[in-house]
C-alpha cells in the first residue's frame, strides 16, 4: 500500500478499533454474506407470506429511529471518507483515486470502511419494515441489498482501490436517504421532489461506478499497476450496469411515465350516466 500525506485526527473512539482484526473476520468468514442473504430471502418473502391475512403494523416510531440512527451513521460516514478522496484527488490525480490504496493506511478511513462493511448486514433490516407495513417489495430493492452486501465483503477482503469512491459515494446519498425515510416517518411534510433527487443521486452513483470501471480496466490493459483484479472488475460493471438499468426503469416508471387511469366500478359509471342525464335535460 501507498501511504498519501492526507491527515485527519481521529476521534478516540475511531483509534479503538483493531481494522485488521476486522479484515480478517470478513476474510476468514466471507461466506457469511452470501448465508446472510439466503436467510434474508427466506425471511422476507416467507415474512409477505404470513403478513397476508394480518393486520399492517404501523411501526412509524420504530421506523423513525431505525432511519435516524442509519442517517446520523451515513453522514458521518460522509464527513470522514470524502476528506481524503478531495485530497488525492486536489494533491495527486484521478488515477491515484481510483487505482493506488493509500486510503487504506489512514486510521479514520479504515475505521469508517470497516463500519460500513459490516453495516451492509444491518441494513438488510429495512426490508423488514416494508414487509411488516406490507408496502410493495419490489425487485430492485432486495436485489440491491443482496449484491451490495456480498460485493462490498468480497472487494473488502480483496482490498479493492476503487473502494474509496464507491463507499464514499454510498454514505453521500444514504446519509440523504435515510434523513428523508426519517423525516416521512415523523410525519413531517418532505417536498416530493426530494424523492426524485435521491433517485436521481442513485443513478448518477451508478454512473460514475461504471466510469470508474472502464477507466480501470483501460488502466490494466495499458500495463499500469491498479490495485483492483480483473474479476473483480467484471462483478462489479456487471452489478453497476444492472443497478443503473434498474434504477432508470424506476424512475421512468415513477416520475415520467403517467399513472394509469383507474377503471371505473359499475357503480361510477350508473352515477356518470345519471349525471350526464341530468346535464342532458
Amino acid at each position: 500500500m501507498e501511504p498519501n500525506a492526507f491527515n485527519l485526527t481521529a476521534f478516540e473512539f475511531e483509534n479503538m478499533m483493531d481494522e485488521p482484526k476486522v479484515w480478517r473476520f470478513v476474510a476468514d468468514n466471507w461466506f457469511l454474506s452470501v448465508w446472510s442473504s439466503v436467510v434474508y430471502v427466506i425471511v422476507i418473502f416467507g415474512g409477505r407470506w404470513l403478513m397476508e391475512k394480518q393486520e399492517k403494523f404501523g411501526l412509524n416510531t420504530t421506523l423513525a429511529m431505525w432511519s435516524g440512527a442509519l442517517a446520523i451513521f451515513s453522514i458521518f460516514g460522509t464527513l470522514r471518507m470524502w476528506p481524503e478522496i478531495i485530497y488525492v484527488l486536489r494533491n495527486e490525480s484521478f488515477y491515484s483515486s481510483a487505482c493506488k490504496h493509500g486510503w487504506r493506511e489512514h486510521q479514520v478511513t479504515r475505521f469508517w470502511t470497516a463500519l460500513f462493511v459490516l453495516s451492509k448486514i444491518i441494513e438488510l433490516g429495512d426490508t423488514v419494515f416494508i414487509v411488516l407495513r406490507k408496502q410493495p417489495l419490489i425487485f430492485l430493492h432486495w436485489y440491491h441489498h443482496i449484491t451490495v452486501l456480498i460485493y462490498t465483503w468480497y472487494s473488502y477482503v480483496e482490498q479493492t482501490a476503487t473502494g474509496r469512491w464507491f463507499i464514499s459515494m454510498n454514505f453521500a446519498v444514504h446519509a440523504v436517504m435515510y434523513s428523508y425515510y426519517a423525516l416521512r416517518a415523523l410525519k413531517f411534510r418532505v417536498p416530493n421532489q426530494l424523492r426524485m433527487i435521491i433517485t436521481l443521486l442513485q443513478l448518477l452513483q451508478m454512473v460514475v461506478g461504471c466510469i470508474l470501471n472502464f477507466y480501470t480496466y483501460n488502466v490494466k490493459n495499458q500495463g499500469q499497476y491498479c490495485g483492483i483484479t480483473y474479476n473483480n472488475l467484471y462483478y462489479s460493471f456487471l452489478m453497476y450496469f444492472s443497478y443503473f438499468i434498474l434504477f432508470a426503469k424506476f424512475f421512468y416508471d415513477a416520475y415520467i411515465s403517467p399513472p394509469p387511469r383507474p377503471i371505473p366500478s359499475v357503480r361510477d359509471e350508473k352515477h356518470s350516466i345519471k349525471a350526464r342525464s341530468r346535464k342532458a335535460d
